[in-house]
């Protein structure tokens, strides 16, 4: 029985790591290749608490996209204000916003997903 919950200790682990390594490579990926662009913050639609980023691509393509990153007290993202972002030429749709990279939480989730893979480990070890 300890032995099926450090197996699943570890796959839970495992899903954390990668998930915070796939947010931090995307992240890196936008801003290292993407195009950078000024985007004019729109208000959040009903329902929604993150605002409508609004850009232009260099090949003249207009985007309307939810903000990757919430407003916070720190840093809010009142209507009518300019943001710069880094954009994917391929996928102008994957944007990050300059200045606000959550790579913190990637990083975090990684630290985590390995710390919870150890511990798995360890059960796995104890089980036999």
């Amino acid at each position: 029985m300890l032995f099926v919950l450090a197996g699943f200790t570890v796959i839970g682990g495992l899903v954390a790591l990668l998930a915070g390594a796939y947010g931090l490579r995307e992240t890196r990926r936008a801003e290292r290749a993407g195009g950078h662009a000024w985007a004019l913050v729109k208000p959040a639609p009903q329902g929604s608490a993150r605002p409508l980023l609004q850009f232009e691509t260099a090949d003249g393509q207009v985007f309307e996209l939810p903000s990757p990153v919430p407003p916070s007290r720190r840093e809010p993202l009142p209507p009518g204000s300019s943001v710069r972002l880094s954009y994917d030429p391929a996928d102008p749709r994957t944007v990050v916003v300059l200045g606000r990279e959550r790579t913190a939480l990637d990083r975090a989730f990684m630290a985590a997903g390995g710390a919870i893979v150890l511990l798995g480990l360890t059960l796995a070890a104890a089980a036999l």
